[in-house]
């Protein structure tokens, strides 16, 4: 038998097998977005070709993105275009966004424009809103952001008051091993009381395949966020299948103890019959100038999650694919996903909030204006355990909760449903909780309480060691939860 584990109350998700025992006849399936609305055009002259490294944070009545504007000339005489600046957008709503002109920072003459910063030490900024209940006023937002152009190699550590206004908090870098040219970050984990940041360095050597290991991504975690461990590398189950650009690892926002993470997957077939056949083929030979692989590698992303922010599961298939375009796809710099999950409401009539996020499309290129794509999924809605209308079981291990009822995030066809037992310790059901007396639960919810011949209450069983047999037709569970 497996550890009996504490759930007390709080939400458990199947983006990993923890709470899995047995699976008979269903599977856990991972589940992608879907592309909706652009959110951004880039066609301010200060956000240039390369705009990246997206960052939404959201506050009540009001959500913040916060990027990278660059710009950069390739071939021969390649360079880039412009200095490169930190940016803001602002939205209500989460989809349609604007650019307040904030007369802060100077481009080409003007204060005119949605800029925060430039300069030393600004470069890949990427903020976050410190939920330490000890942080001060000044210090509410930080931020972490590379050096560049002589300055030591590393991270700088940045605070606000307001989100707007930032200034260093150290002259140095607080973080110096790594190679950081990516969208690195830091968090504040309320569940372990400590401050947490990942980011982006070169693996050493080979892995057991003999795939060069290259681009990978480390952390370390400090109650103090000006000073740092040596940082380490992360772990995968069952293995990191390509190298990996950004993270954008957080704490799920409904359930902190649960790091979920969006890392961008790098790959590299070189110049195969098929990327010939990719969209703007000529611009990636062009591209290829100076650097072959500007014009054979692609991204796209991925989902992980992990327990302990160091050892995470990472589904080898993608989670978000390029997808079905004829332009400004497959290229480069483009299926970048944002750091941090809003929810918004959806294009549905009469349907529940989902989950937002932005994707970068027609990044890095000539007569295209690149852009930020709103992507949704259903909240929760990652990865399911799924059985087809023939049936199928999953066991948990045993479980301590707090609670007196459960309530389920899941999805059946008209002709499907779940059914729920709570069995002991010894693995019997308990009298009056079998899945004979289950009422059948089936349609499309994201907080449904289970009930056994109309009785909803399980306070009698909480604080036992107890373990749920669910049986599924046609249906999907993507959460679970005791709450009172």
């Amino acid at each position: 038998m497996k550890e009996i584990v504490e759930i007390g109350s709080r939400l458990e998700l199947f983006v990993d097998d923890w709470l899995v025992d047995r699976l008979h006849g269903a599977s856990r399936v991972l589940h992608h977005p879907t592309p909706q609305n652009v959110a951004l055009r880039f066609d301010r002259p200060w956000e240039g070709n390369v705009p990246g490294h997206f960052t939404v944070l959201g506050e009540p009545g009001l959500f913040r993105m916060y990027y990278r504007g660059a710009g950069h000339i390739y071939g021969p005489d390649e360079r880039e275009a412009h200095e490169r600046v930190v940016c803001v957008a602002e939205s209500a709503d989460g989809m349609e966004w604007t650019r307040p002109s904030l007369g802060l920072v100077e481009f080409d003459g003007s204060t005119d424009n949605n800029i925060i910063l430039k300069g030393p030490a600004t470069d890949n900024f990427v903020p976050f809103r410190d939920r330490n209940p000890d942080a001060a006023p000044d210090a509410v937002y930080k931020a972490v952001a590379r050096g560049r152009r002589g300055q030591e190699r590393g991270l700088y550590a940045w605070k606000s008051g307001d989100g707007v206004h930032w200034s260093l908090m150290a002259d140095g870098p607080v973080i110096t091993d790594g190679w950081f040219d990516s969208q690195n970050q830091a968090f504040w984990d309320s569940v372990r009381g400590e401050y947490r940041e990942y980011h982006r360095d070169f693996r050493p050597g080979h892995d057991s395949r003999g795939n060069r290991n290259g681009r990978d991504i480390k952390t370390a975690a400090t109650r103090d966020f000006l000073d740092w461990p040596e940082p380490v590398w992360l772990s995968y189950s069952p293995g990191r299948t390509n190298e990996l650009y950004t993270n954008q690892v957080n704490p799920y926002y409904r359930a902190p103890h649960l790091f979920i993470g969006f890392p961008t997957r790098y790959v590299d077939r070189g110049w195969t019959e098929s990327t010939k056949l990719l969209p703007h083929p000529e611009y990636r030979r062009f591209r290829a100038t100076n650097s072959e692989r500007e014009g054979t590698a692609v991204t796209d992303g991925m989902l992980m999650s992990s327990r302990d922010g160091v050892d995470f599961d990472v589904w080898p298939e993608s989670f978000l694919r390029p997808g079905l375009r004829t332009s400004g796809n497959w290229l480069y710099g483009d299926n970048y996903q944002s750091l941090g999950l809003i929810e918004t409401r959806s294009a549905v009539d009469g349907a529940p909030d989902e989950l937002s996020f932005f994707v970068t499309e027609a990044t890095n290129l000539d007569g295209i204006m690149a852009r930020s794509r709103r992507h949704t999924i259903r909240i929760d809605g990652f990865v399911s355990v799924n059985a087809g209308l023939d049936g199928g079981e999953l066991l948990t291990r045993p479980v301590v909760f707090d609670g007196d009822r459960l309530v389920l995030n899941f999805s059946s066809s008209a002709a499907g449903g779940i059914w729920v037992e709570v069995q002991d310790g010894n693995g019997q059901a308990i009298e009056g909780r079998s899945l004979e007396d289950c009422d059948e639960v089936w349609g499309d919810d994201l907080a449904r309480t289970v009930s056994w011949r109309g009785d909803r209450d399980v306070s009698g069983l909480a604080g036992q060691p107890v373990r749920l047999r669910f049986r599924l037709r046609d249906a999907d569970l993507y959460s679970l939860r005791f709450v009172r």
